[in-house]
């Protein structure tokens, strides 16, 4: 979807869930609650000074099974508001003092993905201007500019002046490089090989480790280095197009200003960051007469903070997390929100469960949003000449076994098509295009029970393979 021109104005809560129905099927309750939190970030841009700073942003569980949306609901989200968004799995964290990545890491991941977003907007600003100096480094090495000799010493009333052999030269050169430079626009020198300076990668990509996350603060020679050492070049031999493209890059490296780039990044982590917590409820410890589960509970009180709002040092300044929106998402198969610990639940006052899908969901997963899975495979095929016909009987016979096989082995959501459509077309994407011709391959009921049916039936069988 296009949204460079995005504008939060026109997103009304409405129009976003209308964005979010072309990829993600039902749901609608987690949709409009996610909804409501990005408008109502842009409402709290709107307050006046002294009040914006207290209103604080109403963080959102998701709950429910595997592969029902809560990711891609978060992630189009960030999408739609082109929002720096970051995912972390809670389980990966531990508490500080023990071995693993401290919770302060994520604040900095989203700063570097901030940094990315802001480095590519300013990018495609001086986009032109990069590639227009990139065309006069290609030309300088093409048609070198003539080089003006020493002025001459101030010559007497009747005697010749010498320049004018020189001027002729000078302006020939400059005809030549204008004939040059259209035919550089026009493409008619792309395969034209041509040796150039590029500057040169550095080697050195060791990182300073040490406790309590050094490594995500991204401390590492190269950058240390780098400040200090002048930047070495070298020379590459690559075709006019693919120079163009190097130098080009060089060029906007040069003509953006990075202390802007960070100073926005920042800004906007802190005014519109995302950061999505998935495996919320794999930290919740449900401990019945047990002593406390001392990783769980550290990990969930080294959050805390995170989420209250704190400042963490990145290696690009303090960034404050008070207006980081925070959304938390776990299945709740064992424990429950309920088991967090109290502060934390606070927290997170916006609670959604999101429904186990149904037979008549994954129809409409299948055909209805823009990345839908057939459409895939049919776009895949399409490449080797073979179009796929699925017929409305053989998209319901898939939808079914979806279902069925969820319902046996263990419930994975949509991911389930995935399996499903994998097994079905795997002799159709390993015959094409040896076997195979060029035409029409119809897939409707029959085919699906012929290829699935044995495997649904098998219990034992379909655990390995669905």
């Amino acid at each position: 979807m296009e949204n460079k021109s995005f504008d939060m104005k026109i997103f009304t809560p409405s129009q976003i869930v209308k964005e979010l129905d072309k990829y993600i099927i039902g749901q609608t309750e987690a949709k409009r609650a996610v909804a409501i939190a990005l408008r109502n970030r842009w409402r709290r841009q709107q307050v006046k000074d002294v009040l914006r700073e207290e209103i604080m942003p109403n963080n959102i569980i998701l709950i429910g099974p595997t592969g029902v949306g809560k990711t891609e609901i978060a992630r189009r989200l960030a999408k739609l508001s082109q929002a720096p968004f970051v995912k972390v799995e809670a389980s990966k964290f531990t508490e500080v003092g023990y071995v693993g990545r401290d919770v302060e890491s994520m604040v900095r991941d989203l700063v570097e993905v901030s940094v990315n977003l802001v480095k590519a907007e300013k990018g495609n600003e001086v986009k032109a201007k990069a590639e227009e100096l990139a065309d006069e480094r290609v030309l300088d090495i093409l048609i070198p500019p003539v080089k003006k000799t020493q002025p001459a010493p101030m010559a007497k009333e009747n005697e010749e002046q010498p320049e004018n052999g020189e001027e002729s030269e000078a302006y020939q050169n400059k005809k030549t490089r204008q004939w040059m430079k259209l035919k550089l626009k026009n493409g008619e020198m792309d395969d034209k090989m041509i040796e150039f300076d590029s500057q040169a990668q550095s080697s050195i990509g060791m990182q300073v480790l040490g406790p309590f996350g050094m490594d995500d603060m991204g401390i590492n020679i190269q950058e240390i280095m780098g400040n200090i050492m002048p930047k070495k070049r070298k020379k590459r031999k690559t075709t006019v197009k693919e120079a163009r493209h190097i130098l080009a890059q060089e060029e906007a490296q040069k003509l953006i200003d990075m202390d802007i780039v960070q100073k926005e990044a920042i800004e906007r982590v802190e005014n519109s960051g995302i950061i999505f917590i998935d495996e919320i409820d794999k930290v919740a410890g449900s401990s019945k007469g047990q002593g406390p589960d001392v990783s769980r509970e550290g990990v969930q009180r080294d959050l805390l903070p995170i989420v209250e709002g704190s400042s963490v040092n990145t290696k690009y300044g303090v960034v404050r997390t008070d207006h980081v929106l925070f959304i938390a998402s776990g299945a709740f198969h064992v424990s429950k929100p309920s088991d967090l610990i109290p502060e934390l639940q606070g927290r997170f006052p916006i609670r959604v469960e999101l429904n186990s899908l149904s037979e008549d969901d994954f129809v409409q997963i299948l055909t209805t949003p823009q990345n839908a899975l057939l459409k895939q495979y049919n776009a895949l095929l399409e490449t080797e000449g073979v179009a796929l016909n699925f017929s409305k009987d053989g998209i319901r016979e898939i939808a079914r076994i979806a279902t069925e096989v969820n319902e046996q082995v263990e419930n994975i959501g949509a991911r389930r098509l995935h399996t499903i459509l994998t097994t079905l077309l795997d002799e159709i994407l390993f015959d094409v295009p040896d076997k195979i011709p060029a035409n029409t391959v119809k897939i409707d009921a029959k085919f699906v029970k012929g290829k699935l049916e044995k495997i649904v039936k098998d219990r034992d069988l379909s655990k390995f393979i669905l």
